[in-house]
């Protein structure tokens, strides 16, 4: 067998959904063209382009939300801003994980982060009349930056790694001082490079968010999930570094779906500074009829986008916040098996001479995690990423993700133990495919 996919099948693909390269495509345009290439070849790929938990959902989760249906909760609308269980464990996890004290009152449930961030920023484009624009802090995750668009927000951006430490400042007042920005976005730890916002690069980004009175949005995805941090809380768990010890101006956003591996609930929550939920603004009240930001965002926001959360599914993301908050449930012990598959992933990759794109983490290499990035001499995106997919091993491009430094973004959570030989083998037939061409 030469390779797995042959061009014909990728040509037919691409035409059916109307692009002219793999590197054009969405992670979930790229899910279904990879679901299509296995129905047609009858062969399994090497998921590296989605990153769907790898592991079975929180039994704690799934107990309490089990109950919850049990009392009758689903015959009852859930109220707008939260269940009172869940924002009181939700304030408690963030004291306990994090160390910065959030009210109940200013965390509010979303379907998932991705409402959230959409709330979010509809919410911050709209507190200073003419202030609308999105800054990025990339790379990151590609629907993000697709929800500005489709809000017709304006967005900024730049790559991380070429600002790093001292560099940070001066690029960020650069930006801020235009007066243009009106939140700031970023994951930490980043999907996808994995890169982690050091303690002395959030107190800058928090000290210039305060002068230029600009919202931090902080993506909590992968929370507490930088494996490399020694420093424990009481609660045993790791400490998280926040933007929120640094300003007042900040959303903080955490998600069920890696930390608890409880993705298909889509549930998360928005932990609004307390200052920034009382906030009012003129152009708040002018646009949306009520001027203070939490009320636009939950009364007018969560109301029109969704009428509330799932009732059970509060009820089980407030069990798994409780738990660990209270010292019980250690989930990092669970997702720590990201790491040990990436590192073995890297190392098969290297032998077969690719290497990570986004190495570096300052002055330290880049920790494992669930994302990492890989480049191969010097294939552009479209070459790389065709030759993969001919070979069964699936990606996304690193520019879909704001990227300047060019490669695949690499997912391990879907492998399994029998993946490893498999992509010997795969990259095996990939250095013979691209040692005929």
């Amino acid at each position: 067998m030469n390779t797995i996919v042959d061009s014909n099948l990728i040509a037919e693909v691409l035409q059916k959904m109307e692009v002219s390269e793999l590197s054009q495509l969405s992670i979930r345009q790229l899910v279904s063209a990879v679901k299509t290439f296995e129905a047609a070849t009858g062969q399994e790929f090497i998921h590296f382009e989605i990153g769907v938990p790898g592991l079975p959902a929180s039994a704690i989760g799934v107990e309490a939300q089990k109950a919850a249906l049990d009392r009758g909760v689903a015959s009852v609308y859930p109220t707008l801003d939260g269940e009172p269980e869940l924002k009181e464990a939700a304030s408690a996890f963030v004291e306990a994980v994090i160390g910065t004290h959030i009210s109940p009152r200013s965390i509010v449930p979303t379907v998932g982060s991705m409402q959230g961030t959409f709330a979010t920023l509809m919410t911050c484009a709209n507190m200073v009349e003419g202030r609308n624009t999105i800054l990025y802090i990339d790379p990151g995750f590609p629907v993000q930056k697709t929800q500005a668009d489709v809000l017709g927000l304006p967005r900024e951006s730049f790559d991380l790694l070429d600002y790093r430490a001292d560099k940070l400042g001066p690029k960020l007042e650069e930006m801020l001082s235009t007066g243009r920005i009106a939140a700031i976005l970023y994951s930490n730890p980043n999907n996808p490079s994995w890169m982690c916002l050091t303690e002395d690069e959030l107190q800058t980004i928090g000290r210039l968010a305060t002068k230029y009175d600009t919202i931090v949005i902080e993506d909590l995805a992968y929370l507490t999930m930088d494996f490399r941090q020694s420093e424990m809380r009481p609660c045993g768990l790791p400490r998280q570094v926040s933007v929120s010890h640094y300003t007042d101006n900040y959303v903080l956003l955490m998600s069920a779906s890696k930390i608890f591996s409880y993705a298909g609930e889509r549930i998360a929550v928005a932990c609004i500074s307390n200052k920034l939920f009382e906030r009012k603004s003129d152009h708040l009240k002018s646009r949306f009829g009520l001027p203070s930001f939490g009320n636009v965002f939950v009364h007018k926001l969560i109301y029109t986008l969704s009428s509330g959360v799932s009732h059970s599914a509060q009820m089980a993301l407030a069990q798994m916040f409780r738990q660990a908050a209270e010292g019980r449930y250690n989930y990092v012990d669970e997702v720590r098996e990201y790491a040990t598959r990436t590192a073995k992933l890297r190392e098969i990759l290297a032998a077969h001479g690719f290497r990570v794109v986004y190495d570096k983490d300052v002055d330290q290499p880049v920790g494992d995690g669930f994302f990492f990035t890989i480049g191969y001499k010097d294939f552009d995106e479209e070459q790389l990423l065709t030759a993969l997919i001919k070979c069964g091993i699936s990606g996304i491009s690193l520019s879909s993700t704001g990227a300047t430094h060019k490669g695949i973004r690499a997912c391990s959570s879907a492998i399994k133990p029998h993946h490893y030989a498999l992509l010997d083998e795969r990259l095996t037939m990939f250095e013979r495919l691209v040692g005929e061409n």
